[in-house]
């Protein structure tokens, strides 16, 4: 991504939220905000305006004013007819006169109380967190078609039930979307789910940041500092997890000394605070810590990793979570232990890193024909071009090695 790419991202839910908390419309908002990053990514070619913050919120503004009078749009229009300020000038004091960042606000008022958990998080991931259908569709492992009709009605939802701010009582009730929200947007920049590049660094440090704030809003919540444990934990670790040419390097491969020790201390303390809880956050980044602490995969304490993770399925029968949970038994007690726990896996989820995983196995128990079949087979359903160039190439790794 350019900076004019990062510099619209990171602008995105400042204008969303000025335009939100005028005019109480998520959905005409959010599509106002997007018709004016179209825009500027067009106009700004030439070059970036002084105040772009303040040139979005105008033009958004006046898509959204557009809309209004296009559509007759009843309620948005009585409110502008009252305001006794010239249109112009409301725009320039909402452009510059509210400063403060209103990211966290907006990650409350997605989670709005009438949509389902799964059609909160969604909305938040689409209007807050800046990724596509495709990459929401991919996280909860669904169609994009089907992403795009949950999108659409939880507009429409928050549409019919009005568009509310949320007091303190109503933040706590929504907290546990919103920290699935951040763990969601984390994930999706530590391990890009398709493109080019292995990481995006945007999505995973404005998750960082966005959690730290929420842990400065609310330290009596362990669960927000169990979760910015985990991040930070786990974010220690990317600097080593890309060659110079972007190239994937996995964690055995890794050179441990590029680890950020400043990252997993702080990570490690917020731990200890969070610890007690016990909380799925709170186990994932025991689980990390221990990966951190470790001198090398051989030297992990991985049979305390899958008692963890067996904690973990208790809180939810996550897909992912017994992946993690087989490899985790395929380390500590063998290979085909591993392979028996992946096949209940294979059942619940068609993921290209089912096959990933038992390839790994296959590898580890010498069965290094079945090994490559299954690597190329992930490589074939990735949509992340690292992840793909590194499955073939260790495939074919393993291949010349069985060669006489």
């Amino acid at each position: 991504m350019d900076e004019t790419g990062r510099l619209l991202r990171d602008l995105t839910p400042l204008v969303l939220g000025v335009l939100v908390r005028r005019y109480r419309d998520f959905a005409g908002c959010e599509d106002a905000v997007q018709e004016a990053l179209v825009a500027a990514s067009r106009q700004w070619a030439s070059g970036v305006p002084d105040n772009p913050r303040a040139w979005l919120v105008r033009v958004a503004t006046r898509r959204l004013t557009d809309e209004i009078r296009a559509q007759a749009a009843r309620r948005l229009r009585e409110e502008l007819a009252v305001a006794f300020v010239p249109m112009e000038q409301q725009i320039e004091l909402a452009a510059g006169a509210n400063e403060r960042d209103d990211t966290l606000d907006l990650y409350f008022l997605c989670c709005h109380p009438a949509l389902s958990p799964s059609s909160q998080i969604a909305l938040t991931l689409r209007a807050v967190g800046g990724l596509t259908t495709a990459e929401i569709a991919r996280a909860f492992l669904v169609p994009e078609a089907t992403m795009a009709q949950r999108l659409s009605r939880a507009k429409q939802t928050i549409r019919d039930a009005g568009f509310e701010e949320p007091d303190r009582a109503g933040q706590r009730a929504r907290l546990g979307a919103v920290l699935h929200v951040l763990y969601l947007v984390f994930n999706e920049g530590y391990t890009a789910s398709s493109g080019d590049a292995l990481v995006r660094v945007d999505l995973s440090t404005e998750a960082i940041r966005v959690t730290r704030m929420l842990e400065r809003l609310m330290p009596e919540a362990s669960e927000v500092t169990a979760l910015l444990a985990l991040l930070l934990l786990t974010d220690a670790r990317r600097a080593a997890r890309t060659g110079p040419y972007g190239e994937l390097i996995p964690l055995d491969e890794q050179d441990r000394a590029l680890w950020d020790r400043a990252m997993i201390d702080e990570g490690k303390h917020l731990l200890d605070i969070a610890i007690p809880t016990g909380g799925p956050f709170a186990i994932q980044a025991a689980i990390a810590a221990l990966h951190d602490d470790a001198p090398s995969t051989d030297a992990t304490d991985w049979p305390q990793i899958a008692a963890l993770y067996t904690v973990l399925l208790q809180h939810g029968d996550n897909p992912m979570v017994r992946l993690s949970h087989a490899i985790a038994v395929g380390m500590a007690e063998s290979p085909q232990a591993g392979l028996a726990a992946l096949d209940a896996v294979a059942t619940m989820t068609d993921s290209y890193r089912v096959d990933a995983a038992r390839a790994h196995l296959l590898e580890r128990a010498g069965e290094l024909a079945a090994a490559v079949d299954h690597y190329r087979r992930a490589a074939a359903r990735t949509a992340s071009t690292p992840e793909r160039d590194y499955l073939i190439l260790h495939a074919a790794r393993i291949t010349e090695r069985q060669q006489p």
